[in-house]
């Protein structure tokens, strides 16, 4: 087969995800109650149908940066798939007292060594919490990781998917429940932008608004949504910090091999956007 690149004329042949909870693909859950995610539908994209297309997915939930280093890039450079997408150092950013700075310099050398050994690489920068209560705290230290990323990517020839910039994420349907994980919509439109920036053709299109409100929530129910929220994921993320536990404690990476992509059974409704 003719290869351009890292491409074949058919586009990426192998790719490898790593990452955290955001690329196993939390929460878009499938019938069998594993997850799909965005690097999933990604995968289905680049596929195209091609048997021959082989994809393996490394992340996993709670993941810090540098357990993403340790456990999920060599293996990476190993493998050494056409394109890998990176998104890692969100669960580094969130702790309180953490060096953005510090974390980006991580991140700039594991991107040298992923393009040295010839593989293209996608980004992938912090999505704007401007919307999200309590969590807009954070705004800041995602805009100082987003500029950091911008520029690691100049320098060694990587892209990036600009979640900050994408409007539709700003909608609170795009947002799971814990406010830090999406929903299958959410992740149905990052794969769609992913591609998009592969200059992969896609038959969707995620900028499509989403369907209007029937009612605005009011101030009474986004305290009570506040409160649950603080109760349900805010107290529990907390409690492991302290005690050293992750999300991800006794668990495996999902595809944690090359090997060819099988289109998962999904709901037929799968991307109905709700209103």
């Amino acid at each position: 087969m003719r290869r351009e690149g890292n491409r074949s004329v058919y586009g990426y042949d192998s790719y490898v995800a790593l990452g955290d909870s955001f690329t196993e693909g939390l929460n878009d859950r499938l019938p069998d109650g594993t997850f799909r995610g965005w690097a999933d539908r990604l995968a289905e994209i680049l596929a195209g149908g091609r048997p021959g297309f082989q994809y393996a997915n490394l992340a996993l939930r709670g993941k810090m940066l540098a357990e993403i280093i340790d456990e999920q890039v060599p293996l990476a450079l190993e493998l050494k798939p056409d394109l890998v997408t990176f998104c890692g150092g969100g669960n580094d950013v969130i702790v309180p007292g953490t060096d953005v700075d510090e974390i980006a310099a991580k991140i700039d050398e594991v991107i040298a060594a992923l393009r040295g050994a010839g593989i293209d690489v996608l980004l992938f920068n912090g999505p704007d919490t401007k919307s999200l209560s309590v969590m807009s705290v954070l705004r800041g230290k995602i805009g100082i990781y987003n500029t950091n990323l911008w520029t690691i990517a100049a320098r060694h020839g990587a892209r990036v998917v600009d979640l900050w910039t994408m409007d539709v994420l700003r909608d609170f349907r795009a947002w799971s429940d814990d406010r830090l994980h999406f929903t299958p919509e959410g992740h149905r439109r990052i794969a769609l932008r992913a591609a998009e920036l592969l200059g992969v053709p896609v038959a969707e299109d995620w900028r499509e608004p989403w369907p209007a409100l029937t009612a605005q929530p009011n101030w009474v129910e986004l305290r009570r949504s506040d409160l649950a929220w603080t109760k349900m994921h805010l107290l529990p993320w907390i409690r492991r910090q302290l005690r050293g536990e992750s999300m991800g404690d006794g668990l495996s990476p999902k595809r944690p091999q090359l090997t060819p992509f099988v289109i998962p059974a999904v709901p037929v409704d799968d991307h109905a956007p709700t209103s």
